[in-house]
C-alpha cells in the first residue's frame, strides 16, 4: 500500500528519490526510509510521520557530510538508490520499520509494496539457517532471503527469493557487493521502469519519474527487471529476456499544484464538473475493446445479468449503479463487496457480465474478484481511472473514468465520475435491449449531460452553508446518515467522507432500518443527515424523520429544488437542483462531501492525508 521508488543514474540519487516520493505521496503512509550509494558506502535515513520529517533528516545527514565527501558524491559517474513511503501492515510504526529493510549482513537493502503472506514460516527457514530477523515486518524476510542466495549475481537472488514467497507484492533490491545495479520484481502489484537518457527510473507509478521522461516500460506479472548503467533488461517469469517494448506517457506538469486551493481535495471537489464531462465524453466512444476482444451494442444484447465488485467508495458507485441498469434496462445487477466475493464461492451464469470498479486500477480485492469471475467463463470489464493499470491487462474490456489524478487520499471526483460511467453504461444496456423508448434514451442522456453544469451550481452555491453547519456541529460525537433507494449510496458515501477525514464516529442505514436498531443511538441534539432526493418515497422518509425528531436528534437533510415537505421535518435545508431522481446522486453527494471537509477542517485534521489510510489498496 505505499509507494516505492528506485534509481540509477548521474544524478544525486537521494534528491531524485525524495522528489519522486513527493510525488508518491497521494497514496498514504504513516512513514518512509531512503538509501542510496555515498562515496563508497551506502546510507540511510528514515523517519516516522509525513515527508516534512524525513526531509529535515536528510538535510541533516546532507549538513553532516564531510565537504570533500560531498566533493566526490558531485563528481562520482553513477549514483543508485531506493525508497519507499510506508504504511504497516506487518510491525509497527517504528523509525527501524520506517528502513528500506536491510539483511542480517547489512549488504541487500529492498523496498516493498505489498504483503508477504508466507512471511512467517520463511522467518522460520531462516532461523534454521542461523538467521534471526529484527522486525516484524515481512519486508525484512525478503531482504535476508535475497541475501542468503546471494552468490554474486543479484537478479538470480531475487529469483530464488521469489520462487519461495506467497503473496502479492512488488519489491526493488539493492546490494552493497554490486552497488550500481538495482532489481525489481513484480506480482499482482505495480511497478514500471523509466528509461531516460543514461537513467532509470523504477516506481510504483508512473507519477514518481514523468517529470524526468515519458519513456516507459510496463513489467508483466513475475517479470524481473535488472536496472543497470550500462541499461535494462527484462527477463519473463521462466527467466528468458524479452525485449522491453517501451511506450510514452503524456506530462501533466500541473498534476500535483493545488492551484490556489488550499487543499487537494478542495480542489479536487471543484474540478468535479470537468471530471463528470470528461468521462461523458470519453462515452461517446463507448467501450473501449481489448486486443481481439469486442463488447458493443450487438454483446450488451446478450447480458442477462450483471455483477458488480468493488470496494469502498467504488462499492457506494456500484450502488447507485445498480438502480439505474434495473430502473433503464431491466437486467438484474448484483452488488458485492469485493473482498467478500471471491469467498463465498459465487454463481456465475452463462450470459453474466461482470464490473470490476477500481479508481486505481489496482485494488487487490477487486482483481482478486475479477480473475476469479473471468475464469468461470464471465465477461469482465474494468472501471478504472488508471490506463495502463494491472486491472484494463486483466479485464476484457475497459471502462475509463477521466477524473485525472485525484491527489487526496478520500475519493471525491472519482466517485462521481464512477457513477457518471454507469449511468452512460446503464443506457447503452437499455438501448441495447430495447428497455427504454427512443424519446426517454434521449431525455435521460439530455440530464446526463446537464450533470457537470448542476454539480458547478451546487459546489457554488452551497459551500458557505456546509462551512457554517458544519463548524456549528463539528464536535459532535456521532452522526448518522440515512437515504432510500438512490440516497441510500449518498448517504453511504457522505458518512465514509466524514469517518475517513474527521475521524467522528458516523454510521449510515437505509432510513426504513432505522428503527430496527440505529435508533437506539439518538439522543438529544443528535445530528442526522438525511438524504430527500426519492420523490416515489418521500412520504416514508418524512416518517422516518419524524421519528427522528421526537427522540430529539436535529435534522440535516439534503432535498430537491421544490421539496415544501422537508422543511417542517428538518432544521437544515440544502437544495440540490431537481432532476431525474437517479441522477441526483452527482449532485447530492457534492454538500455532504464539503460538509466533511469543513468539519475536518475545523477540527484542524489533515485532510489530504487521513491517518491509516492509503489511496492505492494493492494488499488484502
Amino acid at each position: 500500500m505505499c509507494g516505492i521508488i528506485g534509481y540509477v543514474g548521474h544524478r544525486r540519487s537521494q534528491d531524485v528519490l525524495f522528489d519522486g516520493l513527493r510525488r508518491l505521496e497521494y497514496r498514504g503512509y504513516d512513514s518512509a526510509g531512503l538509501a542510496w550509494r555515498e562515496n563508497g558506502r551506502t546510507e540511510c535515513v528514515r523517519a516516522i510521520g509525513n515527508l516534512d520529517s524525513l526531509g529535515s533528516v536528510l538535510a541533516a545527514h546532507s549538513a553532516a557530510t564531510d565537504a570533500s565527501e560531498s566533493a566526490a558524491v558531485a563528481t562520482a559517474t553513477v549514483s543508485a538508490g531506493i525508497a519507499h513511503t510506508r504504511w504497516a501492515t506487518h510491525g509497527g510504526v517504528t523509525e527501524d520499520n520506517a528502513h528500506p529493510h536491510t539483511d542480517w549482513s547489512g549488504r541487500v537493502r529492498i523496498v516493498l509494496n505489498g504483503i508477504i503472506e508466507n512471511y512467517l514460516e520463511l522467518r522460520d527457514l531462516l532461523a534454521d539457517e542461523m538467521i534471526q530477523c529484527t522486525s516484524e515486518t515481512d519486508a525484512e524476510v525478503v531482504a535476508q532471503l535475497i541475501s542468503f542466495y546471494y552468490d554474486g549475481d543479484l537478479s538470480e537472488a531475487v529469483r530464488s527469493t521469489v520462487s519461495v514467497l506467497s503473496g502479492h507484492f512488488a519489491f526493488v533490491a539493492m546490494c552493497d557487493d554490486d552497488p550500481e545495479t538495482l532489481v525489481g520484481v513484480r506480482r499482482e502489484c505495480p511497478l514500471v521502469v523509466g528509461v531516460g537518457d543514461r537513467e532509470l527510473f523504477i516506481a510504483s507509478s508512473i507519477s514518481a519519474f514523468v517529470e524526468h521522461t515519458p519513456r516507459v516500460v510496463e513489467l508483466h506479472d513475475g517479470e524481473i527487471a535488472v536496472m543497470h548503467p550500462s541499461g535494462l533488461t527484462v527477463f519473463d517469469d521462466n527467466g528468458l529476456p524479452r525485449d522491453p517494448q517501451e511506450t510514452r506517457v503524456e506530462r501533466d506538469e500541473d498534476r500535483c499544484e493545488k492551484e490556489g486551493f488550499e487543499t487537494f481535495m478542495l480542489k479536487e471537489i471543484h474540478e468535479q464538473p470537468s471530471a463528470i464531462a470528461e468521462t461523458l465524453r470519453e462515452t461517446r466512444a463507448a467501450l473501449a475493446p481489448r486486443e481481439n476482444h469486442q463488447l458493443g451494442l450487438a454483446q450488451l444484447r446478450n447480458v442477462r445479468r450483471i455483477i458488480i465488485v468493488g470496494c469502498g467508495t467504488s462499492y457506494h458507485a456500484a450502488l447507485a449503479g445498480r438502480m439505474a441498469i434495473e430502473r433503464w434496462a431491466r437486467v438484474p445487477v448484483e452488488v458485492d463487496v469485493a473482498s467478500e466475493f471471491r469467498y463465498r464461492d459465487p454463481i456465475i451464469e452463462p450470459g453474466t457480465l461482470v464490473l470490476g470498479i477500481t479508481q486505481s486500477g489496482e485494488t487487490a480485492d477487486t482483481l482478486a474478484a475479477m480473475r476469479l469471475a473471468r475464469a468461470r467463463g464471465a465477461t469482465v470489464v474494468a472501471l478504472t481511472n488508471a490506463p495502463g493499470s494491472q486491472a484494463t491487462r486483466e479485464a476484457d474490456a475497459v471502462l475509463f473514468t477521466r477524473a485525472g489524478l485525484e491527489i487526496g487520499v478520500a475519493a471525491t471526483k472519482t466517485f462521481v465520475a464512477q457513477v457518471v460511467l454507469l449511468y452512460a453504461l446503464a443506457l447503452d444496456l437499455a438501448r441495447a435491449q430495447d428497455a427504454l423508448a427512443l424519446d426517454r434514451l434521449a431525455e435521460l442522456q439530455r440530464d446526463l449531460d446537464l450533470l457537470p453544469a448542476h454539480v458547478e451550481h451546487v459546489t457554488r452555491s452551497v459551500d458557505g452553508q456546509m462551512r457554517q453547519l458544519a463548524e456549528r456541529l463539528v464536535w459532535s460525537p456521532f452522526f448518522l446518515y440515512l437515504g432510500r433507494l438512490s440516497g441510500l449510496s449518498v448517504a453511504l458515501e457522505g458518512a465514509l467522507k466524514l469517518k475517513e477525514i474527521s475521524y467522528v464516529p458516523t454510521d449510515a442505514y437505509a432510513a426504513g432500518e432505522m428503527k430496527h436498531g440505529p435508533i437506539a443511538l439518538l439522543g438529544r441534539d443528535t445530528p442526522v443527515v438525511c438524504v430527500a432526493t426519492e420523490e416515489g418515497v418521500l412520504p416514508k422518509l418524512l416518517s422516518n424523520l419524524s421519528e427522528v425528531r421526537a427522540r430529539g436528534a436535529q435534522v440535516l437533510a439534503v432535498a430537491s429544488e421544490g421539496c415544501k415537505q422537508i422543511a417542517e421535518h428538518a432544521e437544515h435545508v440544502v437544495y440540490v437542483p431537481a432532476a431525474d431522481s437517479l441522477l441526483q446522486v452527482v449532485v447530492a453527494i457534492v454538500p455532504l462531501q464539503l460538509f466533511a471537509y469543513h468539519l475536518a477542517r475545523a477540527r484542524g485534521l489533515n485532510v489530504d492525508q487521513p491517518r491509516n489510510l492509503a489511496k492505492t489498496v494493492t494488499v488484502e
